[in-house]
This record gives structure tokens, C-alpha cells and sequence, in this order.
């Protein structure tokens, strides 16, 4: 797996690094302003943004005489393939296995054993004089009773 991916994962593990992450998908934004909307204070973020930007998923610029931070697009990029790569790989894993004979056929077996259980208990209740019905109380006799 190669390095900035790793990191970047590793990164985006943490809570409030993945919420500095979704804030900054919305567009650059300076320290103060992110801060003044997470739970953590100035410093803090400013470490969580280190972090980030170590990992090559965030970079800054200078505006005057604030730093404004910003996605990277390479490592926003190299987030997406992988996971693009992950999504394709289940997928066709997933097409393998419907389309499969072997597992078709399985699945009619287990589906078969399934009636035939349900059938089995059903003639089960049947022979002890249980309503296959599966009400649980008892039947109404017509008639008087004595007394």
C-alpha cells in the first residue's frame, strides 16, 4: 500500500481530523474559522491540519495575513481510486458468486432442506393432535358442559 495512502487513512481515522476533512470539502478556510466550529481549540486544530497536510490530503496557501487550507486534489484522489479499486473488486467478487452455478445450486439445496423441515414439524404437530395452525389456544368444543 503506498505511504500517503496509508496516512491519509490513518489520518481520517480520527474524528476531528475527518470533520476538519468534509468541512475543508466545502472550500478553503482559515484556521480561526474552522476552529470556531469544531469542539477543539485554535491549537488543536491547527495540529489536526499538520497531520492532514503531512498526509497529502490538505495544503495551504498565504492570504495577506492568514494561511488558508484547502484539499489537496492529488490526495483527495488517491483516497477515491482506492476505494474505487475496493468498490470494484466486491463487486465483481459479488457478480462471481450470483452468477455462480456451485452456489445457485446450493441455494436451492438450502432452500429445499428449508420446506422440507417446515414440513416435517407440520406432520410433526398433525400426528400429536396439535392445530398446524399454530394457535396456541385451545379449541372451542360445541356443546354443553356439564356441570
Amino acid at each position: 500500500m503506498d505511504a500517503y495512502l496509508q496516512a491519509g487513512l490513518d489520518a481520517l481515522g480520527d474524528g476531528t481530523r475527518m470533520a476538519i476533512f468534509q468541512r475543508l470539502a466545502n472550500g478553503p478556510m482559515a484556521v480561526n474559522e474552522l476552529a470556531s466550529t469544531m469542539p477543539v481549540s485554535r491549537p488543536a486544530v491547527s495540529q489536526h491540519l499538520r497531520v492532514l497536510k503531512d498526509a497529502g490530503l490538505v495544503m495551504d496557501s498565504r492570504a495577506g495575513t492568514r494561511r488558508m487550507y484547502q484539499l489537496d486534489p492529488e490526495g483527495v484522489a488517491r483516497l477515491r481510486a482506492h476505494f474505487d479499486l475496493i468498490w470494484e473488486r466486491a463487486l465483481g467478487a459479488f457478480q462471481r458468486a450470483a452468477m455462480s452455478p456451485d452456489l445457485s445450486a446450493l441455494a436451492k439445496k438450502e432452500s429445499a432442506k428449508k420446506a422440507s423441515r417446515k414440513k416435517e414439524l407440520a406432520n410433526r404437530g398433525e400426528k400429536h393432535g396439535k392445530d398446524s395452525g399454530g394457535s396456541r389456544r385451545p379449541k372451542k368444543h360445541s356443546g354443553s358442559r356439564a356441570r
